[in-house]
């Protein structure tokens, strides 16, 4: 909306032009979302807390996590809010990534709202039951996986980019791309959710996550850069660095709120939908092993579980971790709940500049 606002008032003031440049919108997206985060961030805790929609907390974990009891939760609502408006004010609207990303980050919300509201509001433990929680996230995974393939125009846009090496791709064809698709958008959503644990753990990763994708977004949609670094040059895909601007701001915002001890937790309306857009944007930039390399904190956590689970009835009770997800392995071990916080946000920044360095290292 500003966009175009901006650029009709160019057409008369040559100043408002400047509004044009991606890299200034996508800084303008980080700092709007930051301010609605401050601003709707006060009353949105007010209001939960009012309504009573507090978080339960297991008995079997962690004894510090006891106090947590009735701390508000679905806070992930703050973030979905400022990223949608921010999205909209800065964001090309005549671009279809643009569109793609956001209705599948609001989808995976929608999914988590229903989960987290039957939980909190209507007592129900269980929530959305898994199968129609997955059957959910399924279907708008593979929804815009096929979308995306079909619009496809060019065979970059649906082969696997192997890092490290220069012009190194493997034809994946439709099918293939769309199964590549559903696995990173559905994985990388429960991932995020499965490590959201503890105070601000999650929310961090995500944003220094998200602001490494909004350098891979604007190289892959910058003809000339994409040329120099041997990225594939993916039309429109540029656009996205706006969304990622939004999404730092955006969680930036609600670790304000978040950082030990957390006024609010972001629930799985917040969890499920960052996941989402983190895997949406990764394979539009065609960045999926790079994203797993960036997000090897939410792959780790993801692993502990299948593997405690896995063992746990191989063996008839035994178990690997002393508990699953791996940051309750390190409370239980001693380690207080801000040195797992801080420990796993330093080992994100050295994976995420990691994968960084694979725009040089080709």
């Amino acid at each position: 909306m500003l966009l175009k606002l901006a650029l009709w008032l160019g057409e008369d003031v040559r100043a408002f032009n400047v509004f044009g440049y991606l890299t200034l919108r996508a800084m303008l997206a980080a700092l709007t979302a930051l301010m609605i985060s401050f601003i709707f961030g006060p009353p949105l805790i007010r209001w939960l807390a009012a309504k009573k929609i507090g978080q339960a907390v297991r008995d079997d974990g962690p004894k510090s996590h006891l106090t947590k009891a009735g701390t508000p939760t679905m806070g992930g609502a703050l973030i979905l809010i400022a990223i949608g408006i921010t999205t909209l004010l800065w964001g090309d609207l005549s671009n279809r990534y643009i569109w793609i990303v956001l209705l599948v980050t609001l989808g995976f919300g929608a999914v988590g709202w229903v989960d987290d509201w039957r939980k909190v509001v209507h007592r129900d433990p269980k929530g959305l039951p898994s199968r129609w929680k997955y059957l959910w996230t399924s279907l708008i995974a593979l929804s815009a996986a096929v979308f995306m393939a079909m619009t496809a125009t060019t065979p970059e846009q649906t082969g696997l980019i192997v890092p490290f090496f220069k012009a190194v791709s493997y034809p994946l064809g439709i099918y293939g791309y769309v199964a590549l698709t559903y696995f990173v958008i559905n994985g990388t959503s429960h991932a995020v959710n499965l490590t959201d644990g503890l105070d601000g753990l999650a929310i961090m990763p995500t944003v220094m996550v998200a602001a490494a994708l909004a350098i891979f977004a604007y190289v892959a949609g910058h003809i000339g850069f994409s040329k120099y670094l041997g990225v594939p040059y993916i039309a429109g895909a540029g656009e996205l660095a706006v969304f990622c601007g939004a999404m730092v701001g955006a969680g930036l915002g609600f670790l304000w709120f978040n950082a030990y001890p957390a006024e609010v937790f972001m629930g799985d309306v917040g969890a499920l939908a960052l996941g989402s857009a983190l895997g949406t944007v990764a394979v539009v930039v065609r960045q999926e092993v790079v994203l797993f390399i960036m997000g090897g904190l939410f792959v780790a956590e993801t692993l502990s579980v299948m593997l405690q689970v896995a063992y746990f009835k191989w063996t008839g009770g035994k178990r690997i971790f002393r508990m699953a997800p791996l940051h309750h392995h390190y409370e239980l071990g001693g380690w207080k709940e801000t040195q797992v916080v801080v420990r796993f946000w330093i080992i994100t920044l050295m994976l995420v500049l990691f994968g960084l360095s694979t725009l040089k290292l080709r």
